[in-house]
C-alpha cells in the first residue's frame, strides 16, 4: 500500500501524499488538547505509518511544550535518515519550559527555538521549518531572515510558515525562497481560497499543507454530539462546536457521509481525497493506528470531477460552519 511521492513547493523537498499530524499524541501543559495520550500506541501509529510508506511527520515545539518533540525522537530513534520532519516554532516558550502565549519571530528567538527543537528531536537538522505564528511586531524579512542563516548553517533543509496572508508570503518569499504554507484547509475551512492565498502558492511555486483536514474530526462522522468530546478537549470552546453551527455541521456531514457511503469509503476518505485531488498535501492528525491505516487508504480513491463537483455543492465555498478557533487565536492569523 505505498504512498506516492509528490514534490512539497519547487525548492527539491519530496514527501508522501499524506503526511501524519503528530500533536495529539501528547498532553499539554494546562491539560489535554484532544484527550489522554497513549504514548505506546502513539509510537506503534508512527511506525505503522513508516511501514506504508508514510515517513513525513508534523509536530511542533509548542506541543507539550516539547513533549511531542521529545516522542518523535523516541519513535524515530536508529533511524532519523529515514524520516522527513517538520517542526515550528513562534509560540515563545520561556526559559521554565512555559509558553507565554506571546508569538515570537525576532532573530535571536528563532536560533535559540532551532537549538531547542534540535535537541529534544535528537538531531542535527530539521527538515522543514515553519514560522508557527506571524510576529506582527516583528518584520517577517527578520524572521525568514533569520531562518536563512540556519539552512546555510544546515540545520534546517527548507522554510516554511503557517497561517500567514499572501502580502506576508511575498515578502517572505523574496528573502528566501519559501518551500511550504501550513494553514488549516478542509471542507468546511476554505479561507486561504477565499483570501486568494492559494492563487498566490500556485504562483510562487509553493506547496500547500493542509492541516486539521478532517474539520478538527468533525467530518470523520465520529462526533454526534458535544458529549462525544473528552472534558478538557479544546474543541468544546469553540463555535465550530457550538449551538446552531454544530446543529448544521452534522446535518452536513450527513450528506457527505451518504455519499462516501455509495462510494464504499468513510467520510473522512472522501474528505481527504477532496483535498489530494486539488494537489494539496493532507496531514490528518491520528494516534491510533487504525485510523491512520484509513487515512492513507485514502491516497488510492480515485475522485472525478463529477465527484468533486458533488462535494462542493453539499459544502460551497463560503459555507459558514463556525469558527476553528477561540477569538484570542482568531487574532492570531495573519
Amino acid at each position: 500500500m505505498e504512498i506516492k511521492n509528490i514534490t512539497l513547493g519547487s525548492q527539491g523537498l519530496v514527501v508522501p501524499g499524506i503526511g501524519l499530524g503528530c500533536m495529539g499524541m501528547t498532553g499539554f501543559q494546562d491539560g489535554h488538547m484532544y484527550g489522554p495520550a497513549d504514548e505506546q500506541e502513539a509510537i506503534a501509529t508512527i511506525h505503522r505509518s513508516f511501514e506504508l510508506g508514510g515517513n513525513f511527520l508534523d509536530t511542533a515545539d509548542l506541543y507539550g511544550p516539547f513533549e511531542n518533540e521529545r516522542l518523535i525522537a523516541k519513535a524515530i530513534e536508529g533511524k532519523r535518515d529515514q524520516y522527513i520532519i517538520a517542526t515550528k516554532f513562534g509560540w515563545e516558550i520561556n526559559d521554565d519550559d512555559q509558553v507565554t502565549w506571546a508569538i515570537n519571530g525576532k532573530k535571536e528567538y528563532v536560533k535559540k527555538a532551532v537549538e531547542r527543537s534540535l535537541k529534544n528531536l535528537n538531531t542535527d537538522h530539521i527538515d522543514l521549518y515553519y514560522m508557527h505564528r506571524l510576529d506582527k511586531n516583528t518584520p517577517i524579512e527578520e524572521t525568514v531572515g533569520a531562518m536563512s542563516e540556519l539552512v546555510k548553517e544546515g540545520k534546517i533543509s527548507y522554510i516554511g510558515l503557517s497561517e500567514v496572508s499572501s502580502e506576508t508570503v511575498k515578502r517572505a518569499h523574496a528573502v528566501h525562497p519559501v518551500t511550504a504554507v501550513q494553514s488549516e484547509y478542509s471542507l468546511f475551512e476554505r479561507t486561504v481560497e477565499e483570501r486568494g492565498v492559494l492563487q498566490t502558492l500556485q504562483e510562487l511555486g509553493i506547496g500547500f499543507v493542509a492541516y486539521s483536514p478532517l474539520g478538527r474530526g468533525f467530518l470523520s462522522g465520529q462526533i454526534k454530539s458535544v458529549d462525544d468530546l473528552p472534558e478538557n478537549d479544546f474543541r468544546r470552546a469553540i463555535p465550530r462546536f457550538q449551538g446552531e453551527h454544530f446543529q448544521k455541521n452534522i446535518e452536513l456531514v450527513k450528506a457527505i457521509e451518504a455519499m462516501a457511503a455509495l462510494k464504499g469509503i468513510t467520510s473522512s476518505q472522501l474528505a481527504l481525497a477532496w483535498i489530494m485531488e486539488k494537489g494539496i498535501l493532507p496531514i490528518p492528525g491520528t494516534k491510533r493506528r487504525k485510523y491512520l491505516e484509513q487515512n492513507i487508504a485514502a491516497t488510492r480513491i480515485k475522485m472525478s470531477e463529477a465527484d468533486m463537483a458533488q462535494l462542493e455543492s453539499i459544502v460551497p465555498l463560503g459555507t459558514d460552519t463556525g469558527a476553528p478557533y477561540d477569538e484570542f487565536s482568531m487574532g492570531l492569523i495573519d
